[in-house]
């Protein structure tokens, strides 16, 4: 199993007729995912790599069933096509646009919780179901399927840490990127109620880093909530506060919240083991998955 998506996934991309989305649909249908349509306003009629492409998403959903969609409409309009998708009935969105205004992504939030659809991003590098379900940037080379459920903030380090995992013989049950925004749809602590509900996970890797306060957030729901063993990263340990580590997210805090120590320390509290480096994420990793879970 997996969370999320799977081999019967049928995925929308939403901008097909553009560069990015052309170019990586033909990698997602190299992968095995299921493309059954895209869609481009005023492109309707066209195919792509044999995909039909419909004005609407309603439209293409008239003759195709979908279940996700993914969006690679510039950020101008990147909150149009979420809340299109959104009211279209599309049960899980990855938009992977990055600079969509916080104002924009609070008028998403609030339409999504007025829906049954999960957003992932924006600003993720997408969701991986090894052997079965590629959407997004991730560079399927770096993943095999296996046990261990990866959420990060980071993109980079997502593909890095996956990486490093295979060639320890690690293998990975889905990996998503949650985006690096300073609000998104799916966070940690979703990730973390899926992962514990998922029978093919066995242990849950958490990549996070400084700024804003969802590591302290995942700590809190692991004591209450979370059984299976949970490992985690911690990006931007050598930050100085005010610095900025890539994207809006990731900014240090000069508080008691959102900096290394205070995400260190409620990981901490809580018996989550925290990598000091990457290399040292497989041995944390192999040693809680022969503890027998």
């Amino acid at each position: 199993m997996s969370i999320l998506v799977n081999r019967e996934t049928r995925l929308i991309v939403q901008g097909i007729t553009g560069r990015y989305g052309n170019f990586y649909s033909q990698k997602f249908l190299d992968y095995g995912t299921h493309i059954v349509a895209g869609v481009t306003p005023g492109k309707g009629g066209m195919s792509i790599h044999e995909i039909p492409v419909f004005d609407t998403v309603a439209e293409a959903l008239q003759e195709y069933q979908a279940d996700a969609s993914i969006i690679f409409a510039p950020g101008s309009v990147a909150k149009d096509a979420i809340l299109e998708a959104v009211d279209s009935g599309i049960k899980l969105i990855l938009c992977i646009v990055d600079g969509l205004p916080v104002r924009d992504v609070m008028v998403v939030k609030r339409r999504l919780r007025e829906s049954q659809t999960i957003l992932i991003g924006p600003n993720t590098p997408g969701i991986i179901t090894p052997g079965e379900f590629l959407a997004g940037f991730m560079p399927a080379h770096a993943f095999k399927p296996g046990k261990v459920g990866i959420a990060s903030r980071s993109g980079t380090l997502t593909y890095q840490t996956a990486d490093l995992l295979c060639k320890n013989g690690v293998g990975q049950s889905t990996a998503l990127g949650i985006g690096g925004d300073p609000i998104v749809g799916f966070g940690f602590i979703d990730a973390l109620s899926y992962f514990e509900a998922d029978p093919a996970t066995k242990t849950i890797l958490l990549i996070g880093e400084i700024g804003g306060i969802q590591e302290e957030q995942a700590a809190a729901f692991i004591k209450e909530k979370v059984t299976k063993p949970v490992i985690a990263f911690i990006g931007g340990r050598m930050a100085p506060p005010g610095s900025k580590m890539g994207h809006a997210g990731a900014i240090v805090n000069e508080g008691r919240v959102g900096n290394f120590a205070s995400k260190l320390a409620a990981f901490e509290a809580v018996g989550v083991p925290v990598a000091k480096l990457l290399s040292e994420i497989p041995g944390l990793v192999k040693k809680s998955l022969v503890k027998g879970f």
